[in-house]
């Protein structure tokens, strides 16, 4: 069978750690709110960890955006008829794809590359193999092509232990004399948005931090007051960079729908709409790719930044060494997760890794977060009163931005000086880069 094909809902019965992680390594798209209701009964057996994961995973089966290339080891998922190719390229790759019999136009362009549409369902991965072959290609470099890859946000959804956040009690108000920490400085948050009223509920830690506009706003809610599975992931995040630098600015944009699930267009616009003034960029979001080949339109995006801005990414929550994008790319910081242990932090089980990873912070925490219901199938239904506690490779990263930001302000450097001097201390685990407390 080929391994280009639709996502199939969760298979039936008790879902294994190995399953799990494979399963959530493959899936992702841009679930349409309420495709599928949360009403029906769980498995039994299920955990809230597992309800939470089969959840997403029925969601996200419902979709019809979204592929998934399934070879062990080479997972990744990606828009349908889509490809993506270097605009020097386009000519000669368009010749071979109508040579081949293709039926492709070329579609709106976006991160610096170009876009053909196929007329019909294709082999896309196939495509790209075929076309990166350097037999294809004798006496001529070899095009540089790509799927339209999807990409998702690293709340602990697509890694093992999967779950929910939880409910947790307020924080306590900022300490009056970290204030100073992160003052003039300006985190830009791409991610699923900010909630409406995060500002007004969270006046300590989030009013007046950032200039509230309505594409900005995470369209959290399924209907009512039930929560999409990772709406409030933004303001979440949020509150992380607020606690690790309490006097920065925030420009949140949305690049993730509250299912957690965007793709490099929406990533590459969210960057884009960018204020001037962003010094630090985080992304607690990723993705696989074809072959682990680096993203043409997102590379070719934080290319253009100016070179003081620091971009910190997360290295993602499928537990494995596979790089993830774009936290792999140079000169992005990739963070990793910690667990606390019994005698001081461990590398969390979920958390990505590899001679990659620049930097590890501790995944588990709580944070600002949103008023809403969480119903997962036969499981207490989750009530939140705008705090939460969530472990993931997001939240690290969040705090490694949170922390170049208070260095800046500590040392004068600039967002790229003071990451580079973050990143200076000794390596604190094989694979895990600098422990940043």
């Amino acid at each position: 069978m080929s391994p280009d094909h639709r996502i199939v809902p969760c298979p039936p019965g008790r879902v294994s750690r190995r399953r799990l992680v494979g399963w959530t390594a493959l899936v992702a798209a841009a679930v349409p709110l309420g495709a599928v209701g949360r009403s029906g009964p769980g498995r039994a057996g299920d955990s809230l960890d597992q309800a939470y994961q089969r959840a997403f995973l029925e969601d996200v089966a419902a979709d019809q955006a979204v592929r998934r290339h399934t070879t062990p080891g080479r997972e990744f998922l990606y828009r349908p008829r889509q490809l993506l190719v270097a605009p020097p390229d386009l000519l000669r790759v368009l010749s071979r794809l109508r040579g081949w019999g293709h039926q492709v136009t070329e579609g709106v362009a976006f991160g610096g590359v170009r876009r053909l549409l196929f007329a019909q369902e294709t082999d896309i991965p196939g495509v790209v193999t075929k076309l990166r072959d350097p037999r294809q290609w004798p006496g001529q470099p070899v095009p540089l092509v790509q799927p339209h890859h999807v990409l998702l946000g690293f709340g602990n959804i697509m890694g093992n232990p999967g779950g929910p956040p939880r409910v947790a009690a307020a924080l306590p108000a900022p300490d009056p004399a970290r204030l100073g920490e992160g003052a003039g400085v300006t985190v830009g948050i791409c991610d699923t948005g900010i909630w409406r009223r995060a500002g007004t509920v969270h006046p300590q830690w989030l009013g007046g931090s950032y200039l509230p506009e309505t594409d900005d706003e995470d369209p959290l809610y399924l209907g009512g007051s039930q929560l999409a599975l990772q709406g409030g992931h933004g303001t979440f995040v949020a509150g992380v960079v607020r606690q690790a630098a309490p006097g920065v600015r925030l420009d949140p944009e949305a690049a993730l729908a509250p299912t957690g699930i965007g793709d490099e267009e929406s990533l590459v616009a969210a960057i884009r709409r960018l204020r001037p003034e962003v010094a630090v960029v985080n992304l607690s979001l990723g993705y696989f790719t074809q072959d682990d080949q680096p993203p043409l339109p997102v590379a070719d995006t934080l290319a253009g930044l100016p070179a003081s801005v620091a971009v910190v990414a997360a290295a993602g929550n499928a537990g494995v060494p596979r790089k993830s994008w774009p936290a792999a790319l140079d000169p992005v910081v990739a963070v990793a997760a910690a667990s606390a242990g019994p005698t001081g932090p461990v590398p969390a089980d979920y958390s990505g890794h590899g001679p990659w990873v620049d930097a590890c912070a501790r995944g588990d925490r709580s944070s600002t977060y949103v008023d809403g219901e969480l119903h997962l199938p036969g499981q207490p239904t989750l009530v939140f009163q705008s705090f939460a506690s969530w472990a993931g490779t997001s939240f690290a990263t969040a705090h490694v931005s949170g922390r170049i930001a208070a260095l800046m302000t500590a040392t004068g450097l600039d967002a790229a000086g003071a990451a580079a001097l973050l990143l200076a201390g000794p390596t604190w685990q094989p694979d895990y880069g600098v422990l940043v407390g």
